[in-house]
């Protein structure tokens, strides 16, 4: 079965004998049989995480922190034409702001498309101000409650400090980086000699010395609490969030 799946992958969207005759059928309804029995999700082949240069997406978006602390000496867009389009003569249209907008939240946060979009609806579905709302999801995910503790230097080291399991809640861990925190409760270092002591030296370093006033943290046990959900001015990340969720509209 390993190798019909194998097989299968390579020919991703049509079969080498795609047509109608009746040699044909038989081997297609064999075909879509056994990609069904192996679940081969083809339309998912292309959503992953961006995972490429890092400080070519600052050069292009900005300062994204939840990215990375690192600042490059370019100061010109990247790209072939980054020296001619300097934001005092590029003009960029309606779509290409909201577009920006858009994915400086992908970036900073490090969401695949589908995931932001799945918070665009959830904010949506929600009573209040949208974006206010869609901020407010974001910023309670495990990943970024502990880059906002100084737990790691970037979201994305936060993320892997919750996939290897350092990272628990109310005292059972938790290894899903996209976990909802509620109010209240109680984010802590995974009693382990290796765990505290990575958490401790990233700390030390930590670039950020004002911790956001929803949260509160005591650093003696290594302990955070949720107080309340995040006000606009307790976000790092410079951004019009109205422009994200005017871009989803058409969706």
């Amino acid at each position: 079965m390993a190798g019909v799946a194998k097989w299968l992958r390579q020919w991703v969207v049509i079969p080498p004998f795609a047509g109608s005759s009746p040699v044909t059928r038989p081997i297609l309804r064999f075909y879509f049989k056994v990609k069904k029995k192996i679940k081969v999700k083809i339309t998912n082949i292309s959503m992953s995480r961006y995972r490429g240069p890092k400080l070519r997406i600052v050069r292009r978006l900005g300062t994204l922190p939840g990215l990375t602390q690192k600042k490059s000496k370019k100061k010109d867009r990247p790209g072939q034409h980054g020296k001619s389009n300097d934001s005092n003569t590029k003009k960029t249209t309606e779509y290409g702001l909201r577009l920006e907008e858009k994915q400086k939240l992908k970036f900073n946060y490090g969401l695949t498309e589908h995931q932001l979009y799945r918070y665009i609806k959830e904010a949506r579905r929600r009573q209040g101000v949208t974006g206010l709302i869609l901020l407010q999801l974001l910023e309670m995910r495990l990943d970024t409650i502990c880059f906002n503790f100084g737990f790691a230097s970037t979201i994305a080291n936060a993320r892997q400090l919750v996939t290897h399991g350092h990272i628990t809640v109310n005292g059972k861990m938790v290894n899903i980086p996209s976990f909802q925190c509620r109010l209240n409760d109680i984010i802590s270092v995974k009693k382990k000699t290796n765990s505290l002591n990575l958490i401790e030296t990233n700390i030390k370093t930590k670039k950020f010395i004002d911790l956001p006033r929803h949260l509160k943290f005591t650093e003696t046990t290594l302990e955070g609490k949720i107080i309340n959900y995040c006000e606009r001015n307790d976000i790092l990340l410079d951004l019009d969030e109205l422009l994200v969720i005017e871009y989803y509209s058409r969706r």
